[in-house]
């Protein structure tokens, strides 16, 4: 079974000014696939820091996609290429598809009237620079590709593949929607079966119950979320999932029957209409508190 990890590249990240929105889309997108991402490392661009975490997913069980995003851009701080070159022992070499495209943005320069010095062009000619042995991964339309690097066969031999993708979200969206997905991702895994609940009662009155299933069926993901509504999520293969399903569809209805069950409603319902006539007695003051003299 194939497994993912995500490397997400960026001092704007972890300095709070840019948020990243990039695992999150790719969580998405594997889940509807039946691809586990494992872990996401949000690391600085920082040559030591990348490295670090692309090794230990490396090191990971495979057969393993790694994907990376940010980092790949003509500034200094742009160090992903590098990075990932290095920490696979891997030379830097012009790709010439990129430096095709490249060759065109320092004739727009030059056009502009930009200074197109030999320095110029050789901070631009990084975007071109990428680990030797790499393929690139193009959607129609798009300047910037990915760029994946096969380890020990990669994927498809059940080694390891690496994905460095642009950070731009739109870019790094359309990037891994028709070319990462369709190429990579999709029909490798079987597609989990996904079944929800909802319920009104404390998560530790269930505590037993989500325990024992779990037990029963370690092949299923169980998740219970806070909420009014309480949710529970159980995740995986169709049979387990729907038996698992209906074990906690009848734990929650024993409580529905109990005198337990019963008070903890009253109760909360009892705390809901407190909270509600609270709420209704703020509004009231504020309204009244912006009455002029006329109005009163």
């Amino acid at each position: 079974m194939l497994a993912a990890s995500m490397v997400v590249v960026g001092d704007e990240i972890l300095g709070g000014y840019v948020p990243d929105t990039n695992s999150q889309l790719v969580a998405r997108r594997l889940q509807e696939h039946g691809v586990e991402l494992s872990c996401v490392h949000v690391v600085a661009d920082d040559l030591g820091a990348i490295d670090e975490a692309l090794s230990a997913e490396l090191e990971r069980a495979r057969p393993r996609l790694v994907l990376t995003s940010g980092g790949i851009g003509s500034t200094p701080d742009d160090l992903t290429y590098e990075a990932v070159a290095a920490s696979l022992g891997r030379e830097l070499v012009e790709d010439p598809t990129i430096g095709a495209r490249i060759e065109e943005a320092l004739a727009w320069s030059r056009e502009q009237g930009l200074d197109v010095t030999d320095a110029f062009a050789w901070h631009l000619g990084r975007m071109a620079r990428i680990p030797a042995g790499s393929h690139l991964l193009e959607r129609d339309g798009g300047w910037s590709p990915g760029v994946a690097v096969d380890i020990d066969g990669g994927i498809d031999e059940g080694g390891a593949t690496v994905v460095v993708l642009p950070g731009v979200p739109t870019e790094f969206e359309a990037l891994l929607d028709h070319a990462v997905v369709p190429r990579l991702v999709a029909g490798r895994n079987p597609r989990p079966h996904v079944r929800e609940l909802t319920h009104t009662y404390p998560e530790s009155a269930l505590n037993l119950a989500f325990a024992e299933v779990l037990e029963r069926f370690p092949e299923v993901k169980l998740g219970s979320y806070p909420g009014r509504p309480m949710l529970v999520r159980l995740r995986g293969p169709h049979a387990a999932v729907e038996e698992a399903t209906g074990r906690i569809a009848a734990a929650i209805a024993a409580l529905d029957d109990s005198d337990a069950g019963r008070r903890i409603a009253a109760a909360r319902a009892a705390r809901a209409a407190a909270r509600e006539a609270a709420e209704a007695a703020a509004a009231d003051d504020t309204g009244r508190d912006g009455q002029t003299e006329e109005d009163a």
